[in-house]
């Protein structure tokens, strides 16, 4: 079988023998009556939790909408004119209204990328920010001993709107929610100290309501005060397929059960063989960012088997502590070991790849240089087809191959009550 798969901003192929695919891991067929804009404006009109976003604001208020930044697929470019336009139908003014991109860790956008984020209509008439990266305000410290330092725009207006798009999350469970306030406009140190739960056994994609490290951000969310969220659930294609509006939980919780519906996929058994990709910009911009998709691959590979991920990673590593981890450390062991004695935000995705690369042996297509790639304890190839000779050449012409083309939206089970992913 021939397969296409997202590389950057480009379409790349290649092919698996039909003898060998257990099957291609894809969302999973659920009804959907209304898509895009217009699912926005019904989540807007039909809020969860909360009465609608035009009787919770008063002219005069100082307004923020926190959105996503760059490394985000959220289309903030369709859901914030809905947005505006319930406001300005309540009579606020756009000179009440300020947009925060949600860096967390991330670098700073230029002036283009803003405005490619949310449309020309938007930027144009609403003041754009990045998030903070000092001056930030201490609101107080959560139960676990997280503190709670966020940035002055959003601490200071009187209504705060989330928007965000739900997926799964390697720790947090789902992205979305409480998670545009922390990490989104929080402290590096917060942060860290958030994330340093990542190790906890609870702390892991598709769990919510037990989750620590979940709730810890839930908790600061809470401390800051959020009025209102909009998140968006996104199919394979990039396409709004849900929106839900309102209650910073009770919103949230709507949109990850029907996230589960559409990309909690049954798989028949673990493959020896797992070709997964982010499905191209801006997911594998980089590999701090395409490790999402390593992570939601390693569910279904075997021991000992081998994961192919395809992933551009434009801009190299992308992000500093991670880097210096991934160059500096002698072994994947040692990065390991050293997350349960010094977390450190950005570390702990480089312990997270060591943990897979303690299941299974990672071969990587992208445009980092192969010398690069293999002092980062990968194995470089220039093609997937490439990469997929070299494993069947290690395992054996009879290995199972499973192709994950959205690695990091779909989560595959064994043994999940839904019907198998198609072959």
């Amino acid at each position: 079988m021939n397969f296409n798969y997202g590389y950057a901003k480009e379409t790349r192929c290649f092919s698996v023998p039909d003898e060998n695919l257990l099957c291609e891991v894809t969302q999973n067929p659920v009804h959907v009556e209304v898509t895009g804009a217009g699912a926005v404006q019904d989540a807007l009109k039909h809020p969860i939790g909360t009465p609608r976003l035009g009787e919770l604001v008063r002219p005069g208020q100082k307004i923020v909408i926190i959105t996503s930044d760059i490394t985000r697929p959220c289309p903030s470019h369709v859901i914030l004119p809905e947005l505006l336009r319930e406001l300005s139908e309540a009579g606020v003014r756009d000179e009440q209204i300020t947009v925060v991109f949600a860096l967390g860790s991330h670098r700073v956008h230029t002036a283009e990328e803003q405005r490619k984020l949310v449309g020309d209509e938007v930027y144009d008439r609403v003041r754009c920010v990045d998030s903070a990266k000092e001056g930030f305000v201490h609101v107080g410290v959560t139960s676990s001993g997280t503190p709670v330092d966020i940035d002055p725009v959003v601490a200071e207006a009187d209504i705060r709107i989330c928007v965000g798009n739900i997926e799964f999350h390697y720790f947090a469970g789902y992205s979305g929610g409480a998670k545009a306030i922390m990490p989104g406009v929080s402290t590096r140190a917060a942060i860290q100290e958030n994330h340093s739960r990542m190790v906890l056994e609870a702390a892991k994609a598709g769990n919510l309501l037990g989750n620590p490290l979940r709730q810890d951000i839930e908790e600061a969310a809470a401390m800051v005060g959020v009025d209102f969220i909009l998140n968006v659930v996104l199919d394979e294609e990039k396409q709004i397929v849900r929106a839900v509006a309102g209650d910073l939980r009770k919103a949230h919780e709507a949109g990850c059960a029907f996230l589960d519906q559409l990309y909690k996929i049954r798989i028949p058994d673990r493959a020896d063989i797992v070709i997964t990709t982010p499905g191209g910009f801006p997911k594998d911009i980089n590999l701090y960012q395409a490790q999402k998709a390593l992570d939601n691959a390693k569910h279904a590979v075997r021991e000992g088997g081998i994961i192919i991920l395809a992933a551009s990673c434009g801009e190299g590593l992308g992000e500093g502590v991670f880097e210096r981890w991934m160059l500096e450390s002698q072994s994947p062991d040692a990065m390991i070991e050293r997350i349960s004695r010094d977390f450190q935000l950005g570390g702990h995705k480089a312990a997270a790849i060591s943990m897979v690369l303690k299941k299974s042996r990672i071969f990587l297509v992208s445009d980092l240089e192969d010398h690069f790639v293999r002092s980062i304890f990968l194995e470089p190839f220039l093609s997937v087809d490439a990469a997929l000779a070299e494993a069947f050449g290690i395992l054996g012409r009879d290995s199972r191959v499973i192709f994950m083309p959205h690695g990091g939206s779909v989560l595959p089970q064994v043994g999940l009550g839904a019907e198998p992913a198609e072959g």
